[in-house]
């Protein structure tokens, strides 16, 4: 065939023909790759929650073959792990072994965290080459030879991403379902222009993994729905998707433990809309949903006696009897009081209330969620859109409620960044039903040229995608997360310790991921329960203060805090160099302070010169 006959034929297959659709999602492609290089160049941050890096350490540790341990130690988990085989092993003999905590001899059953999400990272870690050592040299990685991405923070956020186009496209399918073809498209580019959604990607939490499930289970219920409605419906179907909700709901609540209540919207939803054997479907669901939860279930009470180890606690926190993080930092807790309804109510009430005010209105991070809460009151004509919005009703009154109760002081060092943020799940729904009553309203409009439509529709999209563009548009971020954690330090440090030795710090999740020591949470004060551990259960051989304690307020955290606390132990060590009297880690390397303190029991920077 000549060249230019074969030149036309594919500009008619890429104009007219099939190539014409290849071409669409070729270029749709490369523009979704282009926004994530641009963002990641000029958003992209490392972890800087608590939870992401936990959830990355305790990955490792299964990549490595090591379990589902942690080297990041709360002394609320070893009273657990401490009261639950001391009450097992009452009637044992003297010479039993006396770790009792799993921590001098054991590694440290991990307590905190739901198994799917680190299990899903310890499969990417196996795959994917992670190189845990900082890179001070090579370009991207460092910035004039100054460290700025970690590179194991950076896989973590890259799959996270590639998590975020599969809620894409999940939301495209399941608004074209719901409503039509052009919902699904401008639901879908409200999804990816969603800078809400992009700050989570990146964060290392386990929420896109979770929207995925969600999303996944929302498409079991639709089908459900749709299959009960059909003049013969195939009951072997209907019994396969009620037991597949039950079991993606028990997958959900095993990669975060408040999801499981999602459950209670899923079987009200089969009981009333799944048809004549509605009652089997529901406890099929419910069933599954049991089972699947059943083997986790057992581990955690034959580890601690609990039956979701101090999650299980969450509702406690928050509560007169707990501020803060209190209760993790706890050796000793007094829970003797933890069966008070009042205290739970007022909980329920004070936290409802910033939920409905603050956490509602900005659901998503676009005005587009305020069309939602007014969409809700159209009559659709579809009766699956009808009846998926009870379902999303359902879910969004469980999850004000189940948020309220469980926020914690997570909810307070991270807003919105936080696995208790649960409402950010129905972003992609909200989504949905909103671009379905702009869609409505727009049928409203007398317009008399077509181009006009287009063009509200397109303003439309870029006033939701407002947060989006401005963050893009914005001066470049930096990725460091300082203060309180640069990484280097933390290695450096970290390196001078024996890999079985115990260190304490105000940061012992970020101990843990990038130091990869064992290290456990700074005790409530610095006497007897720092004592407490060190006599008892395994000696403390090093001290790491960062700015997250060195930057406290002075006055309510330094000078009203108590005389064994760590603020008088900072104030007598920083401001008077006076260590208490007593106390075993007495030296300290010079370049640290004011930012940071580090003690230990001998000067370990010179032997490791």
């Amino acid at each position: 065939m000549p060249s230019r006959e074969l030149i036309q034929k594919l500009i008619h297959m890429s104009e007219v023909g099939a190539g014409s659709r290849y071409l669409r999602f070729l270029v749709l492609g490369l523009a979704v790759v282009g926004l994530a290089l641009v963002y990641n160049l000029r958003a992209y941050r490392n972890l800087a929650t608590q939870e992401a890096m936990d959830s990355a350490q305790l990955a490792r540790n299964i990549a490595d073959g090591k379990g589902y341990t942690t080297l990041f130690i709360r002394p609320f988990s070893l009273y657990l792990v401490q009261s639950h085989n001391e009450a097992k092993h009452a009637a044992a003999p003297a010479t039993t072994n006396l770790d009792f905590a799993q921590i001098k001899y054991n590694p440290h059953p991990d307590l905190a965290n739901p198994p799917v999400y680190p299990v899903v990272l310890a499969g990417l870690m196996t795959v994917r080459s992670f190189r845990y050592p900082v890179e001070l040299m090579k370009p991207f990685w460092s910035d004039n030879s100054h460290f700025w991405r970690y590179q194991p923070d950076f896989q973590i956020a890259v799959f996270n991403e590639v998590l975020l186009l599969v809620v894409v496209v999940l939301t495209f399918f399941l608004a074209r379902k719901l409503f039509d073809v052009n919902v699904a498209w401008l639901s879908a580019l409200l999804t990816i222009g969603c800078e809400l959604l992009w700050r989570f990607s990146v964060s290392g939490l386990s929420t896109m993994l979770l929207m995925v499930i969600f999303l996944g289970l929302t498409w079991c219920v639709l089908r459900i729905e749709e299959v009960a409605r059909e003049p013969q419906p195939r009951r072997n179907w209907l019994l396969g998707l009620a037991l597949a909700s039950g079991v993606l709901t028990g997958v959900g609540a095993l990669t975060r433990y408040a999801f499981g209540w999602t459950i209670i919207p899923v079987a009200l939803f089969l009981f009333f809309f799944s048809g004549q054997r509605r009652v089997l479907h529901t406890l099929a669901a419910l069933g599954a949903f049991v089972v699947v939860l059943i083997p986790w279930v057992i581990r955690n009470y034959a580890v601690s006696g609990t039956l979701f180890g101090t999650a299980g606690y969450a509702i406690v926190e928050g509560t007169g009897l707990f501020s803060r993080f209190q209760l993790e930092r706890s050796v000793h807790p007094d829970l003797t009081h933890t069966l008070w309804f009042k205290l739970y109510v007022m909980k329920l009430l004070g936290n409802a209330h910033d939920i409905l005010v603050n956490g509602l209105p900005r659901l998503g991070g676009s005005w587009a969620s305020l069309l939602f809460l007014t969409g809700l009151l159209l009559g659709f004509r579809g009766t699956a859109a009808r009846r998926m919005r009870y379902f999303l009703l359902m879910c969004l009154g469980t999850f004000i409620v189940v948020q309220a109760l469980g926020r914690t002081q997570l909810s307070d060092e991270s807003p919105e960044l936080n696995s208790e943020n649960l409402l950010v799940l129905l972003v992609p729904l909200v989504f949905c039903y909103g671009v379905s009553f702009f869609f409505t309203f727009l049928e409203q409009m007398k317009l008399s040229v077509l181009q006009l439509r287009y063009a509200i529709i397109a303003a439309f999209a870029a006033l939701s995608c407002l947060p989006m563009i401005f963050m893009l548009l914005s001066p470049k971020a930096s990725p460091v997360v300082y203060p309180p954690y640069y990484p280097p330090d933390i290695q450096h440090t970290a390196g001078w310790m024996k890999e079985n030795e115990l260190m304490m710090s105000d940061v012992p999740w970020a101990v843990a991921w990038y130091g990869r020591h064992q290290c456990v949470w700074l005790t409530l004060n610095a006497q007897d329960d720092f004592f407490a551990i060190n006599d008892n259960l395994k000696t403390v051989q090093a001290l790491y203060l960062t700015p997250e304690t060195m930057d406290g307020k002075f006055v309510s955290d330094l000078v009203r805090s108590g005389e064994h606390s760590w603020g008088s132990f900072i104030t007598l060590g920083v401001l008077q160099n006076q260590i208490p009297q007593g106390f075993p880690l007495r030296n300290s390397p010079t370049g640290f302070l004011p930012e940071r303190l580090f003690l230990t029991d001998r000067e370990r920077w010179k032997t490791a010169q």
